[in-house]
């Protein structure tokens, strides 16, 4: 058990006393359950590409001691810092956003990947926690300063990161920036005329969407659809759920594995439900939603509108990428390629995670803006 003094002025007592012990725990269990889940869930597809049955998994725990200590480090800091982190890491994002374009590894007809020193790295992951931030931070100063265009400012870079979305592709990341935005933006008190001229638009971007992305109208039309043209993952997705039942076939006897290509990826929840049953399946969502519940509840008890702005962003952007990966793999929504939170493979989600909720427990902890509430930004 961890103990310090409450009398110590180290930075790492000073974290203990005031980071919020009970998401800090939530999000522990998370990281834990996806830990197992790889164990399972990534030998068979390896086996299958021929790359050593431990390959997936030897690559998670290399970058999860990366991804919780950026985690923790970040909870340390304060909002000064935090601000500071979120828009230098948002302008790294677009930079490399936009080589990607012009240098990036094509997949499936999209390119958002791009190799920086020998490594893959997807840089739209982290346009989610930094965005989010750098948003809460301009509308904030709209309400704070007389003649600071933050609303301005915040649809402008709105708009910009939209585009760099779309020309990549990337509909489904640009509907989860959308609407983290626009749940921040009401939260800032937009005005109703825009929540209906904004709720407009989203309605014609995602109908124009349909018709200029192939893959986009292929995925709704496998989830319009039935019988056989349901596609293969998800066909296999639901096998695995109607196997698991309520407390699942055991550890390591599910088959859905051995079938599904992104197994230890988009669709681990389906290997969650085939072995563990839809009692594991439970508690994962179970946990997610109360990640997100306690940091909006934290922050609401707050008066500062940063802390509530940029913690209902992240916490939002956290939980609906989770809702976003087990609503595909239920075949609730039409099928995107995206991770379930520090549970999927994949370095880049796992540090774009690590980096969204580091921030939260730092923006969350106790009395964290009397840290520089006089400071400027």
């Amino acid at each position: 058990m961890i103990a310090f003094s409450r009398n110590s002025r180290s930075a790492i007592a000073n974290w203990w006393w005031t980071v919020d012990k009970v998401l800090l725990l939530l999000v522990g269990l998370i990281i834990f359950i996806g830990v197992f889940l790889n164990f399972s869930a990534s030998p068979s597809v390896a086996n299958r590409i021929g790359v050593g049955a431990f390959h997936f998994i030897k690559r998670q725990l290399f970058f999860l001691p990366l991804a919780a200590g950026l985690m923790l480090f970040l909870s340390m800091q304060s909002l000064k810092t935090i601000r500071r982190t979120a828009i230098i890491g948002y302008v790294l994002t677009i930079i490399l956003m936009i080589m990607t374009l012009f240098w990036g590894e094509e997949t499936k007809g999209a390119s958002r990947w791009i190799r920086i020193f020998g490594f893959s790295l997807q840089p739209s992951e982290f346009i989610k926690p930094t965005f989010a931030v750098v948003a809460a931070w301009l509308f904030e100063g709209q309400k704070k300063y007389r003649d600071f265009p933050g609303d301005l400012l915040s649809m402008t870079l709105y708009g910009f990161t939209l585009i760099l979305l779309l020309l990549q592709p990337d509909v489904g990341m640009s509907v989860v920036v959308s609407l983290v935005w626009g749940f921040q933006f009401f939260l800032a008190g937009m005005s109703l005329v825009l929540v209906g001229i904004l709720g407009v638009l989203g309605i014609a971007l995602l109908i124009a969407a349909y018709f200029l992305f192939p893959h986009v109208q292929v995925r709704f039309q496998q989830f319009l659809a039935s019988g056989n043209e349901v596609s293969y993952q998800v066909k296999k997705a639901m096998e695995a759920f109607q196997n698991g039942n309520i407390f699942g076939m055991g550890p390591g006897e599910g088959v859905v594995k051995m079938h599904i290509p992104d197994a230890h990826t988009d669709f681990i929840f389906a290997v969650a439900a085939e072995e563990y049953g839809m009692l594991l399946c439970l508690v994962i969502v179970a946990l997610y939603a109360c990640v997100v519940v306690r940091a909006m509840l934290i922050s609401c008890k707050d008066n500062n509108l940063f802390i509530i702005l940029a913690a209902a962003g992240l916490s939002a952007s956290f939980g609906l990428q989770g809702i976003i990966n087990m609503a595909s793999t239920l075949h609730l929504m039409p099928t995107k390629g995206m991770t379930l939170p520090f549970i999927s493979y994949g370095g880049s989600s796992l540090l774009a995670v690590a980096l969204g909720m580091g921030m939260l427990l730092a923006i969350t902890r106790k009395n964290v803006h009397a840290e520089d509430k006089d400071e400027d930004y």
